[in-house]
């Protein structure tokens, strides 16, 4: 059999434009010797829709498109996700994956297992599929699983469902496997689907077509990398990662070696897609962000320039009398070097007219965070008038560090449309910033080199106020990703002190982070979907 992949880039919502794509990626495969094409998990309308599906023409809609479909398919088979009604007990839909052929009435399968962790939460829209049945296609009897079906322990993280759906499939007599799929992208997830999905292969002894979703849809980035496995778990196909692509995989072909990118490459070509799509699905043509001369700033600064060139990007600089001379420098070399917009609007008189109206209210008290904070947001105001003005979509700039600890300003530095750095750890940035200058500087080398500063008031540096990023960062992997408390982190040999410091801060400043603007989720666990936390609470350990 030949299997047509179409990992295609979908938008949420946009039932004509996904309509399109699909039927022009079936054509494709199809002219190519295809015996059935599959598509992403509801491709029809993009994932994940969330409460979309409960404006009342939204299913409806999707289901004349699924329709249209139908009409449009020729002899070779399209497998495509779309969400169909359920009219039994239970949640008031199903994520269904139709099976369409020419002549033949609409056949529907639908979803087993049904996340609920993480950035998940299925169970809410969908009710999952009493049983697991073949269906025949081509002259062979096929298993037809969506997304969650072929996840298993030990790559969830416990033992999640009483099912095993491709066991059930293989032993109702299942002769191969295809999964549809929508699996956002983390860092380092390409490998272990990889591993994952070559062992369900092995062990089933059935071959394994996985077609995975491409595109940003707001936080989640989907990173394509679909994959085919021989009955032996050899590897036959690996699509490219963040490209859409159409390909038609002979499952006698010859096992191939998988190719996956380095760390660094791999969490730039996610953030550059995500921004990319997050700008053009809002319909926003152009951004602006501000350029302090420091790291973060350069890193989104280079992100945005790929992701929409060099044109549509808006750099601003905005000193006062903290700004050092180099961070100037490093902001417009920086900008020069990208062959973006570059705007320098100082706001000290705005700051000194702005601490004027307090002379008398402040009286007596020393300067500190007030003032310091006033500075971000003029600046945040300044961009945002720009934003207005021009249609910019602003961008911020922090962290995952400074986000963590609330090493930020609430309506100033947080203020923007997207945050498309704030997933990523300091150290990371680091990383990232020396991956994007390992052909040829383009991010200033003092901007890497000199110590991490705000620059609110005079000689201030980053470790003024936070431990060393090196040890913040170790300390927020264990309390934000893999959720120890304070207690079992001190017990790994980390000083107390340090650890109460750093949980502390996270607790206090989840008010902040309800407030953030959106940002994309490259890490095993991000800030906003996939981490809930109740504001008002006491609990410590």
């Amino acid at each position: 059999m030949k299997v047509g992949i179409a990992q295609i880039n979908t938008t949420v919502g946009d039932l004509p434009g996904n309509y399109a794509k699909i039927l022009d990626a079936y054509r494709q495969a199809v002219a190519a010797g295809a015996d059935i094409v599959l598509t992403p998990e509801l491709a029809i309308t993009g994932y994940p829709p969330q409460d979309l599906v409960f404006k009342s023409r939204f299913v409806p809609l999707n289901l004349e498109r699924l329709a249209e479909l139908h009409d449009q398919v020729g002899d070779v088979p399209l497998i495509t996700g779309f969400i169909d009604r359920n009219d039994g007990p239970g949640a008031p839909f199903r994520n269904a994956a139709a099976i369409l052929e020419k002549g033949r009435p609409i056949r529907k399968v639908y979803k087993s297992l049904l996340p609920t962790y993480d950035v998940f939460d299925e169970a809410r829209y969908f009710e999952p599929a009493a049983e697991c049945e073949p269906v025949r296609l081509s002259g062979w009897n096929c298993g037809v699983t969506i997304c969650e079906d072929v996840w298993v322990y030990p790559f969830l993280p416990r033992r999640l469902y009483p099912r095993d759906p491709v066991r059930s499939l293989v032993a109702a007599g299942a002769e191969m496997i295809f999964n549809i799929s929508a699996s956002p992208f983390a860092a380092g997830k390409p490998r272990q689907r990889l591993e994952m999905l070559s062992n369900l292969a092995a062990e089933s002894g059935q071959p394994l077509v996985y077609c995975n979703a491409l595109g940003g849809n707001d936080q989640l980035v989907f990173d394509g990398n679909s994959l085919v496995f021989d009955g032996g778990g050899r590897c036959l196909a690996q699509l490219p990662a963040f490209e859409e692509c159409v390909r038609v995989v002979d499952l006698d072909g010859q096992p191939i070696e998988p190719v996956f990118q380095s760390e660094p490459e791999e969490l730039h070509a996610a953030l550059v897609l995500g921004l990319r799509d997050y700008a053009q699905k809002c319909g926003f043509k152009s951004v602006v962000l501000g350029l302090s001369g420091g790291i973060d700033s350069a890193v989104t600064a280079v992100l945005a320039a790929e992701a929409l060139g060099p044109a549509a990007v808006h750099g601003v600089t905005m000193p006062t009398q903290f700004s050092s001379g180099g961070s100037i420098e490093d902001s417009r070399i920086l900008a020069a070097n990208l062959g973006i917009h570059f705007l320098s609007i100082p706001i000290q008189h705005a700051f000194e007219t702005f601490k004027e109206q307090f002379r008398d209210i402040f009286a007596g008290l020393p300067e500190d965070t007030t003032e310091e904070n006033i500075q971000p947001r003029l600046r945040a105001m300044t961009l945002m008038a720009l934003s207005n003005k021009f249609g910019h979509l602003l961008l911020t700039t922090g962290n995952k560090s400074e986000l963590a600890v609330g090493y930020c300003t609430i309506y100033g530095d947080m203020a923007g449309g997207l945050a498309v750095i704030s997933d990523m750890p300091k150290t990371k940035i680091y990383e990232l910033a020396r991956w994007i200058n390992r052909n040829r500087e383009i991010i200033p080398a003092d901007t890497i080199t000199k110590p991490p500063s705000a620059e609110l008031k005079p000689d201030q540096r980053d470790q003024d106020t936070l431990p060393p990023y090196e040890l913040l960062d170790e300390i927020l992997q264990l309390y934000v990703e893999e959720a120890m408390t304070a207690r079992d982190i001190i017990a790994r040999g980390f000083d107390e002190k340090t650890v109460r410091w750093v949980a502390r801060r996270v607790d206090l400043n989840e008010w902040k982070r309800e407030q953030a603007a959106p940002g994309l989720k490259v890490t095993g666990k991000a800030f906003g979907l996939g981490r809930r936390m109740p504001l008002a609470q006491r609990f410590v350990d």
